[in-house]
């Protein structure tokens, strides 16, 4: 895992002269972790788990925006609708409080709205998602063809999406898509370095995709091929 530093020089900066809303920035890969602006909230600030999922939701979400159905779905599907309804209300609450501690009661927040049966996160100010520069990078990547590149998308990757939601039906498949696109990243990054004959990056490459997936029968394939040219 890269050093947490790192992460934030990848994020946008912070907005200068308290505009509102100030940016609200979301980390999913290996681990869970929240900023909104200068104030970092960890994991044990989230006193209500399905508040914290209904933000992990959201942040996953094309554009950000869920359908409140969707939301009382994926997060108590055991219940009936007026039951999941007054719990969606209520995690809204207790995550509103959590992203703006400091806000009036009854004042309309800033990142979190509910407006007719859509949920929408940040809708009026900038939001920032590990997941989203990731899949962005590794765009850039497959394009560019060039090793810088696919060096900036890997290290963006610094773990599986969510480890701690591990047993989440919601985030199975996303966690196994990134997963995925990591390997692939790898996988293609050796190719690269092999096609101008730098062997000993596309070795490294191909070694951290067998130690992430011993099984990966493309990378031992691989490995063998380029210590036979070595």
């Amino acid at each position: 895992m890269k050093a947490q530093a790192e992460h934030d020089q990848r994020a946008p900066p912070i907005p200068q002269g308290g505009a509102a809303p100030q940016t609200l920035r979301l980390w999913l890969l290996g681990g869970f972790r929240v900023s909104v602006g200068s104030r970092s909230i960890g994991e044990q600030e989230w006193h209500l788990k399905k508040a914290g999922s209904l933000l992990k939701l959201l942040a996953l979400a094309p554009g950000h925006r869920l359908h409140r159905e969707q939301a009382m779905e994926l997060l108590w599907p055991d219940l009936d609708p007026k039951a999941a309804l007054n719990n969606l209300h209520y995690a809204l609450h207790v995550a509103r409080r959590t992203l703006e501690p400091s806000a009036p009661a009854g004042a309309a927040s800033g990142y979190l709205h509910l407006r007719g049966e859509s949920l929408a996160l940040s809708p009026e100010g900038p939001v920032w998602v590990d997941v989203e520069a990731f899949e962005q990078a590794a765009s850039t990547a497959r394009h560019s063809l060039e090793p810088a590149a696919y060096r900036a998308a890997i290290d963006l990757y610094s773990g599986e999406l969510l480890p701690q939601d591990r047993y989440e039906a919601w985030a199975e498949q996303r966690r196994a898509e990134l997963r995925g696109l990591y390997l692939w990243l790898l996988v293609d990054l050796a190719s690269v370095c092999e096609g101008r004959r730098e062997l000993g990056e596309a070795i490294e490459a191909l070694g951290r995709v067998v130690a992430e997936d011993p099984t990966h029968e493309g990378a031992h394939v691989g490995l063998m091929r380029l210590y036979a040219l070595l």
